[in-house]
């Protein structure tokens, strides 16, 4: 286990090595993340993987031409080269396939990604044993090397990260129409070809710079999982950009200073499970889109509704007692509401309980109930805006009265006081004098229409 000092020393990046791995794979998880996002709402996540694999014949070519020329073949550069060569001639491939056949894009993807991946694994066999070079250590493209890194490595993937970025802000518009609705922009004149292009080339650039640090069958998770993460945080563009970025900043971040503290684990896997961890927080905790807090949200709007049912069945069951005459408050029987709706006796004794604790019924005598002061004003303020809704529905939407009531309950509980104040103003022409409005359906005491 790394001591205070060494935990200190990678936090303050005050070893030279591990301040370049550090922010050279911040940097990169920046430009993945936005560039990602872009891909994410393009529905082409598995394009990165398909290109990222098509860089590794690239490496393996660009290593014999450089032996072939008298060089060593290890130069990065060189084989950063041949890998976004190979890279474009991946993407080229898909783009050939999509607009000459009738073919789907994740066919496209699938062919590229198996035929070149298999072409590059054979390419490197038959380097390594080309006479006179030595092709050890090309293997790390393929799982990454982040602790080989040196400053000219840093400084390329700073401007290529860089220029990404500032790319994916400068023509943020155009990529917002192109991926949400590319059949419009092509009808406004806009060079969807182009945008097209120029998006797999960010691809392209972010996932050629990722082979040093997490390796082309790593880099796809730099690609996909911070967008993804970031998407349970947000429904608009601009703040997921923003939060994917922070994600995948933080990814490259932590997964490097992890890796410095544990030689023996390697960075680019350490990274894509510091990403995994965010995404799983992401996924459980985030308030938009999370899982817990929409169950709980689910749990609160289930609630409300089975005490606005309660409450109207209840009112509707004081209507028939009154008869013609007013609606009084009085005790009701219990076996009422069973018949009113379609419960079980399980569900109404946790629904009682639950109207019970909020102070909205108490028990007037044995298989007797009666709502209390503020379960009665609750329960004909629901009832009137349910009725609201059924004459709306009835008049504008064509809805038969004897249907009506099923129809309205299926809106009335998501919609606020804003839209019941304009469904007043909508039907101005009715008699809205009394606090209830009358049934448009007759009530059935016995059985929910």
């Amino acid at each position: 286990m790394p001591d205070l000092r060494e935990i200190v020393e990678v936090l303050l990046l005050q070893n030279y090595n591990t301040r370049l791995v550090v922010l050279s794979t911040t940097l990169l998880g920046i430009a993945a993340g936005l560039v990602g996002s872009f891909l994410l709402l393009r529905k082409r996540s598995l394009m990165g993987d398909a290109l990222s694999h098509a860089t590794l014949p690239g490496v393996a070519i660009a290593f014999a031409a450089m032996v072939a020329l008298g060089g060593s073949g290890k130069s990065l550069p060189g084989l950063l080269l041949g890998a976004t060569l190979s890279g474009i001639a991946g993407v080229a491939t898909m783009l050939v396939i999509r607009h000459t056949t009738r073919l789907r894009d994740d066919v496209a993807m699938g062919f590229v990604l198996s035929v070149f991946f298999g072409v590059g694994v054979a390419s490197l066999r038959m380097v390594q044993s080309m006479p006179g070079a030595s092709a050890a250590g090309l293997e790390s493209f393929i799982y990454g090397k982040t602790a080989s890194m040196v400053h000219a490595d840093f400084l390329l993937i700073s401007i290529v990260a860089g220029l990404s970025s500032l790319t994916c802000l400068v023509f943020l518009k155009e990529f917002l129409l192109l991926c949400f609705d590319d059949g419009f922009a092509a009808s406004q004149g806009w060079p969807t070809l182009f945008l097209d292009i120029l998006l797999l080339t960010l691809v392209t650039a972010v996932t050629v710079i990722g082979l040093q640090s997490v390796g082309l069958i790593l880099v796809i998770a730099f690609l996909i999982t911070p967008p993804t993460a970031a998407r349970f945080w947000t429904q608009r563009l601009v703040p997921m950009l923003l939060i994917a970025a922070l994600i995948g900043g933080m990814s490259g971040w932590l997964g490097a200073s992890l890796s410095a503290l544990t030689p023996q684990l390697p960075a680019g896997a350490v990274i894509v499970i510091v990403a995994a961890a965010l995404f799983l927080l992401s996924m459980l905790f985030a308030p938009v889109r999370g899982v817990i807090p929409r169950r709980v949200q689910q749990g609160r709007l289930r609630r409300k509704v089975d005490r606005q049912h309660l409450l109207r069945a209840a009112y509707e069951i004081l209507e028939v007692q009154a008869g013609d005459g007013p609606v009084v408050n009085e005790p009701f029987p219990l076996a009422d509401l069973l018949a009113k709706r379609s419960w079980s006796p399980l569900q109404l004794r946790r629904i009682l309980r639950i109207a019970r604790h909020e102070d909205h019924l108490e028990i007037a005598a044995p298989g007797l109930i009666r709502l209390s002061e503020s379960g009665y004003g609750e329960a004909s303020r629901a009832t009137r805006n349910h009725r609201l809704w059924e004459t709306y529905l009835i008049q504008y939407a064509d809805i038969a009265p004897s249907h009506v009531d099923r129809d309205a309950d299926m809106v009335e509980h998501i919609l606020g006081a804003k839209l019941v104040r304009q469904l007043e103003t909508y039907l101005s022409d009715h008699d809205l004098a009394h606090r209830v409005p009358p049934s448009p359906h007759p009530l059935e005491p016995s059985a929910r229409p």
